[in-house]
């Protein structure tokens, strides 16, 4: 797994939890601890996906030569 999509894993779980206890405090800051963990999920695919299609790329020029 590449180190920014686990970094962005940890902020999103961070964020998830600010949120519950934002929520359970009855704070309307959780909105903002959402679109945060929403934003950090999105990039944690973008990095997985990435890495994926570059490991394919990689295979793909070693089986070409």
């Amino acid at each position: 797994m590449p180190r920014l999509a686990v970094y962005t894993l940890i902020v999103c779980l961070l964020a998830v939890a600010a949120a519950v206890v934002s929520f359970a405090r009855g704070s309307w800051l959780g909105v903002v601890w959402v679109l945060m963990a929403g934003l950090s999920s999105n990039m944690t695919w973008y990095h997985l996906r990435r890495a994926k299609l570059e490991r394919r790329s990689a295979a793909a020029a070693v089986t070409e030569q």
